[in-house]
């Protein structure tokens, strides 16, 4: 009787276990130079700007992109009175292109590693006040431990997404759940209400009692409608909102200025001017470290990976799930201090 195999083929059938490699065809035709051009343009939303930034000539530029359309036989752009504007078709292909050029990023600053283990260029997503107060003044030290790690600090265009960033890493406020991407929860970073010293001095102290005569300062992030911010927004609704502004950090210098109350991590008490008000409970935050899980392959994104997890862990008394004002000083306040001149 015949006895029929579970494994029809083996991976040592050589004609029929070939490799991608082993066809001589490139599939994606002979316009690689192109597409390049294209997302620099794309990037740009200007054939003029795309042009400084490939360090070409705007003719050249507008000559490839239109082979590129002819070639494809779909338009990506239309013009408007500013620039550019991509068409869906356009978009796209423009998604697809910056996640290829991350990836052949991540791949060369791989291959340059590999002279040295720990060598290479690790991008960072990170909020302005978080760089500002804790990452910065604490690299140099970690730069003492691994001189050719290079990192590039960048203020996140998604909050939320770690791939829209284009970055190895980065500290945020929601946990990834995509499959190639590793999150490790790190400790809390709370929020207080806060005024200057100046503030007070020319509109008296707020309370629970007198919101309705005092000023604000609000931003997109505490306006979302998540549940988190209700009862920051519900004071603000009691008085007068006087600025907005998004940046974390300029935020923090209009709270300093006097320009009105603003609602600041809890780290910055140690402002010589902060004073912390008792008009609402703390809003604590859990901070999350993310990186795609196939770069943590590279030693480089590894050791800033695992820093920064301590640095933003619960063994920093800033970002220790309880909140207090009255944290005993500590390696962590370095940051702050220098800052402030302290």
């Amino acid at each position: 009787m015949h006895r029929v195999s579970l494994a029809p083929f083996s991976e040592e059938q050589q004609s029929i276990a070939r490799t991608s490699l082993e066809h001589e065809q490139i599939l994606s035709g002979q316009f690689w130079g192109e597409l390049r051009v294209f997302l620099a343009v794309a990037k740009a939303k200007s054939f003029n700007r795309a042009a400084e930034i490939l360090n070409s000539s705007q003719p050249t530029v507008s000559r490839q992109v239109k082979r590129l359309q002819d070639l494809m036989g779909s338009q990506l752009f239309v013009p408007t009175q500013h620039g550019v504007r991509l068409t869906p078709k356009g978009q796209e292909l423009a998604t697809e292109l910056s996640k290829l050029d991350h990836a052949l990023f991540s791949l060369a600053n791989d291959l340059r590693a590999e002279k040295q283990a720990t060598e290479g260029v690790v991008r960072i997503s990170i909020t302005d006040g978080l760089n500002t107060f804790f990452v910065a003044p604490a690299l140099n030290r970690f730069s003492c431990g691994y001189p050719k790690i290079q990192c590039h600090l960048k203020s996140p265009m998604n909050v939320i997404n770690l791939r829209e960033n284009q970055t190895d890493l980065m500290i945020g406020f929601v946990p990834a759940h995509a499959t190639d991407i590793t999150a490790t929860r790190l400790g809390c970073l709370h929020f207080v209400p806060i005024a200057s010293k100046p503030y007070i001095q020319e509109h008296g102290l707020p309370t629970r009692q007198n919101l309705s005569r005092h000023r604000f300062l609000h931003s997109e992030m505490y306006a979302a409608k998540t549940g988190l911010w209700d009862e920051w927004n519900r004071i603000v609704a009691t008085g007068r909102i006087v600025h907005y502004c998004d940046n974390s950090f300029a935020y923090g210098m209009l709270v300093k200025a006097g320009s009105g109350i603003g609602l600041l991590g809890s780290y910055t008490v140690l402002e010589p001017s902060a004073v912390p008000l008792e008009i609402m409970a703390p809003v604590s935050v859990p901070l999350y470290a993310m990186a795609l899980t196939d770069r943590l392959n590279s030693r480089p994104v590894r050791a800033v990976y695992e820093w920064l997890c301590g640095v933003f862990g619960n063994d920093n008394p800033w970002f220790n799930e309880e909140f207090r004002l009255d944290n005993a000083p500590s390696e962590y306040d370095i940051g702050v201090k220098a800052l402030f001149n302290l």
